[in-house]
C-alpha cells in the first residue's frame, strides 16, 4: 500500500506514530515529503497535501473533532451538515470560526483526531438544537454503539435537566430519522399511535394512528422504482384491509411537520364524521 492510500483510508492525514506502526518507514516519509505528495501539519502529524479535511483542521488546531464535526466519522444521523468546526481543545479557547467545547471525559478515536462516542453525544445535547440531537443519539443507541443509560449517567445534575429531556425522547426502535421525528411530532399532536405494526397481507407499517390510519415515512429509496412499485401494493392491501394510508416523504417530516400533522388530524376528522363510512 501506497503512503497516500493509507492516509486517505485515514480520513487523510496521521501522526507519525500511526504511519510507522502500519509498516512505512521514515525514509518514505521524507520521499513523500519530497515529492510534495503529503506535507507536514506539525511536528508528528502528515496530511495529504491536497487535502483540507475537518480531521487536518483538528491537527492543526491540536484538537479534536466533537459534536457535529464528529458525526460522520461515526457514521451518525444527521438533519444538517456542519457549518461550523466544533472542536474540543482543553482549556485553550477555540479559533475563530470553531465552536468549543467543553472537556473530553472518555478515550477518543483510536487513530483519528475525534472525541469518544460518548463525548461526542453529550456535547451534541448541550450545544445543537433538540432534534438534531435526538438524531445522532438515536442512531447510536439504535445500532447498540452506546446504551442509552450510559449517556444519561453522563447528565447528572439540575444543569443538565434540557439535555436529559432530549434522551426521553429516543425509542426503542427507528429504521430512519423520519421516524423518530415523526413520532415526536404526533406524540406531541396528542395522537394515539403504534409504531411498527405488522398488519396481515401488508407487513410491518411505520405508524398505525387511532387504530385506523397507516402512515408511513419514505426516505429517498422509496422514489426507486422497485420501491414504488411496492410501495403501491402496500397501499392497496391496507386500503382493502379497512385502514386509511398517508406516506410522507423527507421534506413534510423534516420541513413541515405542522403541515404533516394538520393532514393526519384532518383525515381523522374526516373519519370521525363518518366521510368513510358507507
Amino acid at each position: 500500500m501506497k503512503l497516500t492510500a493509507f492516509l486517505s483510508a485515514r480520513g487523510g492525514s496521521a501522526g507519525t506514530a500511526g504511519i510507522i506502526g502500519a509498516g512505512f518507514s521514515r525514509r518514505d516519509i521524507d520521499v513523500a515529503l519530497a515529492a510534495c505528495t503529503i506535507i507536514r501539519i506539525r511536528r508528528g502529524h502528515h496530511s495529504l497535501a491536497k487535502e483540507a479535511t475537518d480531521y487536518r483542521a483538528a491537527l492543526e488546531l491540536r484538537g479534536l473533532l466533537t459534536c457535529l464535526s464528529a458525526a460522520p466519522t461515526y457514521g451518525l444521523w444527521t438533519l444538517v451538515p456542519g457549518q461550523d468546526l466544533h472542536l474540543c481543545v482543553g482549556h485553550r479557547s477555540a479559533p475563530a470560526g470553531a465552536v468549543s467545547h467543553g472537556r473530553c471525559r472518555h478515550p477518543g478515536q483510536p487513530w483519528l483526531p475525534v472525541a469518544g462516542l460518548a463525548d461526542v453525544l453529550v456535547h451534541a445535547v448541550h450545544c445543537l438544537p433538540e432534534l438534531q440531537a435526538l438524531v445522532m443519539i438515536q442512531c447510536a443507541v439504535g445500532r447498540g454503539d452506546i446504551s442509552l443509560e450510559f449517556v444519561r449517567s453522563q447528565l447528572g445534575g439540575n444543569r443538565n435537566g434540557r439535555a436529559r429531556s432530549v434522551l426521553e425522547l429516543v425509542i426503542p426502535r427507528a429504521d430512519s430519522l423520519l421516524e423518530v421525528l415523526a413520532n415526536v411530532a404526533f406524540q406531541r399532536a396528542g395522537l394515539s399511535l403504534r409504531r411498527h405494526v405488522e398488519i396481515p397481507g401488508v407487513g410491518e407499517v411505520d405508524f398505525l394512528i387511532e387504530e385506523c390510519l397507516v402512515v408511513e415515512t419514505d426516505g429517498g429509496s422509496h422514489l426507486e422504482p422497485h420501491q414504488v412499485k411496492k410501495d403501491r401494493r402496500r397501499n392497496n392491501a391496507s386500503v382493502a384491509g379497512g385502514y386509511l394510508v398517508l406516506r410522507f416523504g423527507y421534506d413534510d417530516v423534516v420541513h413541515h411537520p405542522e403541515r404533516m400533522v394538520a393532514e393526519v388530524l384532518a383525515v381523522l376528522e374526516q373519519r370521525h364524521k363518518g366521510a368513510f363510512h358507507p
